[in-house]
């Protein structure tokens, strides 16, 4: 099979498309012909060794997937499948490749509402935004939610999400990106270049951080008593912490596990048609090179996607 792998750490031009042997799927696992890899942010700081989660080079970056199954060795899926999910995060799953072996019970069925294109666009922001704002935040109807950066891969997805569950939902984003948002359904567009948020937003109950920086800091003040901070970039941060708890405010940081439960929810979401997942541009594997530029930039609308 055709692999995108990398001998050394560096910028986008250290990934190498390259033969390799197809890996085996082993009992509880199916094996995935890959039709198209989700990318995300995570994988450029990988790739250039700003954060060494899958150690020394070679390894194959990649987590979203979508495809047909070619072997199952588990009795959750049949060869055929069209399935989607997240496998294996934060172990290396190997997905920019031709074909992946992944645990059964990291996938689902790919809704027949999303493209491969968008499914594989789905799983990483699906689940964080899902875990986030329902498994941490325990957002409900009526709740005022406040997303931060609502044009981005996890924003996006968390404004609809919020918007399913019932809530109020105001969001961060660039003035570029404001018909988008609100064409999302945020009931608020807060354009960060020119106005700032803490002074124009109140009574939050949920405030969903995609962005970190200052802006976990300052979102304190939005909240209302015993408001609840969620964040998927400052998640370590102590001092933010000890410094929400004195103020009576909740404050919790997630990393994204994979969640079948939630990816049943995120495709019943898409069935429904309350869920689209934006793809910004979709690249070829032998165009990897290019596709990673564009992510080192980190202005992107929606993902970006991998097509063997």
């Amino acid at each position: 099979m055709r692999v995108i792998t990398q001998r050394r750490l560096g910028g986008p031009e250290v990934l190498t498309l390259e033969e390799a042997p197809a890996p085996r799927a082993m009992p509880t696992e199916v094996l995935v012909r890959v039709e198209a890899v989700g990318l995300n942010p995570l994988e450029a700081r990988l790739r250039a060794g700003e954060f060494p989660l899958l150690g020394a080079p070679p390894f194959v970056l990649g987590w979203d997937v979508s495809g047909v199954v070619e072997e199952s060795l588990s009795w959750r899926f049949r060869p055929g499948d069209e399935v989607f999910g997240m496998p294996l995060f934060p172990r290396a799953a190997n997905a920019y490749a031709e074909l992946v072996a992944a645990p059964a019970l990291h996938l689902a069925l790919k809704p027949a509402a999303l493209s491969h294109v968008e499914a594989a666009a789905l799983p990483v922001v699906g689940l964080t935004a899902w875990q986030g704002l329902v498994d941490v935040g325990g957002v409900t109807a009526g709740d005022r939610v406040l997303v931060h950066g609502g044009g981005g891969g996890v924003g996006h997805v968390a404004i609809q999400i919020a918007k399913a569950l019932g809530a109020y939902v105001i969001t961060t984003a660039g003035g570029s990106k404001r018909a988008f948002a609100e064409g999302l359904g945020a009931d608020e567009v807060i354009d960060y270049t020119t106005t700032d948020f803490a002074e124009q937003v109140r009574d939050v109950d949920v405030v969903l951080d995609t962005i970190g920086g200052d802006a976990v800091e300052r979102s304190l003040g939005v909240l209302r008593p015993g408001g609840h901070l969620v964040t998927a970039v400052a998640e370590e941060d102590a001092g933010l912490a000890a410094a929400y708890e004195a103020a009576g405010m909740r404050f919790s940081g997630i990393a994204v596990e994979p969640d079948p439960i939630a990816l049943h929810r995120l495709a019943d979401l898409a069935t429904q048609g309350r869920l689209r997942v934006h793809v910004q541009e979709t690249f070829p594997f032998d165009r990897v090179t290019d596709a990673h530029r564009l992510l080192d930039t980190g202005h992107l609308q929606g993902k970006l996607v991998l097509t063997p």
